[in-house]
């Protein structure tokens, strides 16, 4: 056996998300869209990259366990079956920790841990 790093996305929150006990599972619901509150009750938005960005495509294979088309296909069943709605799509990391920073009970990721006090990493086993 080998040594090797993942260099997996971080995922990162407004701090206004309620701290809680959240597994992987808890953040592939989220990023599926299946999850839509928080423990609160509030709403989540949730904020993703373009398909073909490198951060996304780590993000989906490192921190959800799934492959980037499984993802988006999950995503166009809800929006054209009408039983939900795609996430918000970003252009660039910076775009997100703006939005991150801004937008309350908002969630997304992006390659590093961020700089900004504000904006939190999302804590999850």
């Amino acid at each position: 056996m080998w040594p090797f790093f993942v260099n997996a996305a971080v995922i990162i929150v407004n701090e206004s998300v309620p701290k809680a006990r959240y597994s992987r599972a808890d953040a592939r619901a989220i990023f599926t869209m299946h999850l839509r509150r928080w423990p609160n009750g509030e709403s989540i938005k949730v904020f993703t990259l373009a398909d073909d960005e490198p951060a996304h495509k780590d993000f989906v294979k490192n921190n959800l366990d799934m492959f980037p088309h499984q993802l988006r296909r999950a995503w166009d069943r809800m929006t054209y079956s009408g039983t939900g709605v795609a996430p918000i799509e970003l252009d660039s990391e910076q775009e997100m920790i703006e939005k991150i920073l801004h937008t309350p009970n908002a969630i997304g990721y992006i390659k590093h841990k961020p700089k900004n006090a504000k904006v939190r990493l999302f804590d999850y086993q």
